[in-house]
């Protein structure tokens, strides 16, 4: 037996005891539902609904101070806002915008693509609440270099927890999510990025007989070295080139989706007809709406992680004095992420009828043939889009394991150092072999980090709401803001 099919055998019956926790669920007219994406479902609505549709309210503001017109040059951080958003999209912008929507297309039908723009929408919400509370409670822990900044849900966990006199708690829920988003970063972030880069590089270069063959390890080296280069600088390095990557990869894809879009110019209204049909009226009755109203649901949370506080972590880097202002840069992430290039691929296949073609559950191999009914060479744009999605997420996810890691063991050059090698080894790993059990176990972890995430964010949630209402007093004065 092949060592990586005995590790994956072996932790076998770990990842599904792990998984049938954090995915427990409940069947409701036939369906599964998953009770996490419920919390996470409920969070959002009541961050929105709490803070007074502030997703809505505020969004063109958000977009000024993400502009910089509203910025204080001697404000403290070690990043601007506009590498924090980047840095933070980095993570979520990834296969779950290729794939994901393919998924949930396929199975829950044209309808789920609404569900998942609703979705995005009031997780801008719950972005807003994580990240304005990474920035509140950030500290400087390094006593190498004063500058560093560290900030996340383990920091305003225990703040929260310290307000209800229970510290012990506090300590628990942080160590609690740092050690489920160090498990994650080395999985989602590392093993999962990995193997499907490597995968649709071999797609395009000839499959079985591509040179790049069995030869998953040389590709693993090569995207740990591009890897290690990055992270080895810190956040000022991962933010420089996830501020340059990420704007481009999304230009990219969105600008070959509006090309195949208008080939099938003609198609569009049919097409927006049958997605708010199938959304809101399906023939099929109310159990296919519930149907596609789970799936877009889902494929929303895996794509934006609003409530995971993964984004609190970058965010906390940023040059600002007031962390609401952040909080409104923050909560855009969702919105571009989900409601913009996750519906740019929604409208590629169901205008293209794609998802008409195919056979049960496709994700990328759908996403493809529907880009490819306009653009035949779309494959190798694809191929480059998934490298540069995996490579981003990569380098956003290891700083958040990084500063996961310094919360636990110290933040200490010879820890981050150990933590930096180790994620690198995982890329190598993660390409050449097919760690299935091991990518389940880590993304069940991703998804645990939700559960002390949000219980912090009720906790500390007045404290926000009445934030809030200071910052836009401020701002109503013409005050300046940081």
């Amino acid at each position: 037996m092949q060592i990586d099919k005995a590790i994956d055998t072996a932790f076998e019956p770990v990842s599904n005891a792990v998984a049938s926790v954090i995915f427990y669920s409940i069947t409701v007219m036939n369906l599964d539902i998953k009770i996490v994406l419920v919390w996470l479902v409920i969070a959002a609505l009541f961050f929105t609904v709490y803070l007074g549709f502030i997703n809505i309210r505020y969004f063109f503001h958000a977009i000024d101070v993400l502009r910089g017109k509203f910025d204080n040059k001697n404000a403290e951080g070690q990043i601007n806002r506009f590498q924090a958003l980047m840095t933070s999209l980095s993570g979520t912008v990834g296969l779950g915008n290729i794939a994901g929507v393919a998924v949930a297309i396929s199975v829950g039908g044209p309808g789920a693509a609404f569900w998942m723009a609703i979705m995005g929408l009031f997780g801008m919400s719950t972005k807003f609440v994580e990240v304005t509370l990474g920035v509140k409670y950030r500290q400087h822990g390094s006593e190498s270099d004063p500058t560093v900044i560290s900030g996340g849900p383990m920091h305003y966990l225990r703040a929260g927890f310290d307000k209800l006199n229970k510290p012990r708690t506090g300590r628990f829920m942080a160590g609690l999510f740092a050690v489920c988003c160090i498990g994650g970063t080395v999985g989602a972030g590392g093993l999962f990025q990995a193997n499907q880069a490597y995968q649709q590089a071999l797609v395009v270069t000839g499959g079985e007989t591509s040179f790049l063959a069995d030869k998953g390890w040389l590709f693993g080296l090569f995207m740990a070295a591009l890897v290690g280069l990055v992270i080895i600088g810190g956040i000022k390095w991962i933010a420089a080139v996830a501020s340059r990557v990420v704007p481009a990869m999304a230009i990219v894809y969105i600008v070959a989706g509006f090309v195949v879009i208008g080939i099938h110019y003609t198609a569009i209204p049919q097409a927006m007809q049958t997605i708010f049909e199938m959304a809101l009226y399906p023939q099929a009755g109310i159990g296919a709406l519930m149907g596609a109203l789970l799936m877009g649901v889902q494929r929303a949370v895996f794509s934006n992680e609003a409530g995971l506080g993964s984004s609190a972590i970058a965010h906390s880097a940023v040059k600002t004095d007031v962390p609401v202002s952040q909080g409104m840069v923050g909560m855009l992430g969702p919105f571009i992420d989900t409601v913009v290039i996750c519906m740019v691929t929604a409208l590629v296949i169901v205008i293209s009828g794609a998802y008409i073609e195919g056979n049960g559950i496709e994700g990328v191999e759908l996403t493809s043939r529907a880009f490819a009914s306009g653009i035949s060479w779309f494959p190798y744009v694809l191929s480059l889009t998934v490298f540069l999605f995996a490579f981003s997420t990569m380098i956003s996810w290891s700083y958040y394991g990084q500063k996961c890691t310094t919360y636990l063991f110290g933040e200490r050059n010879i820890v981050e150092g150990v933590y930096k090698i180790l994620f690198c080894m995982f890329i190598v790993i993660g390409a050449s072999t097919q760690l299935s059990n091991i990518i389940l176990f880590t993304d069940s972890m991703i998804f645990a980090m939700a559960i002390p995430n949000i219980i912090g964010l009720y906790i500390l949630a007045p404290e926000i709401k009445q934030d809030l209402k200071v910052y836009m007093k401020n701002l109503k004065e013409k005050h300046k803001i940081a």
